[in-house]
């Protein structure tokens, strides 16, 4: 079982509502970046960034060329990175949500 890091890429991005969380992840980050985004638990963002940026590193603590082994430590980094990710993502479309809620104005007509 030996995969590349582009197969564990592609496994990984099959985990479940990663991939429709996506455009909300990018959205995510883009608001982050504002003055007056989004401003999320960074422990949420941040430790995932690392994570996966360890994955497609070519610098592992256990080195790809061990069967089976070699794998399973990125698998491992994927493994925690998604979840965190995925409520984060979750977390942020409440915020935008409510946001929104809050941007409405109501038009009204004084009757006396």
């Amino acid at each position: 079982m030996k995969l590349s890091k582009i197969q564990l890429a592609k496994e990984a991005f099959k985990h479940k509502g990663l991939v429709q969380k996506l455009p909300v992840i990018l959205r995510m980050i883009k608001s982050t970046m504002k003055k007056n985004g989004y401003k999320p638990e960074i422990k949420n963002v941040i430790l995932p960034g690392l994570m996966l940026l360890y994955v497609f590193s070519p610098i592992d603590l256990i080195p790809e060329w061990i069967p089976v082994i070699g794998v399973l430590d990125d698998l491992a980094v994927l493994a925690l990175a998604i979840p965190m990710l995925t409520s984060e993502a979750e977390i942020f479309v409440a915020w935008e949500a409510k946001k929104r809620q809050d941007n409405k104005i109501i038009e009204a007509e004084i009757v006396d």
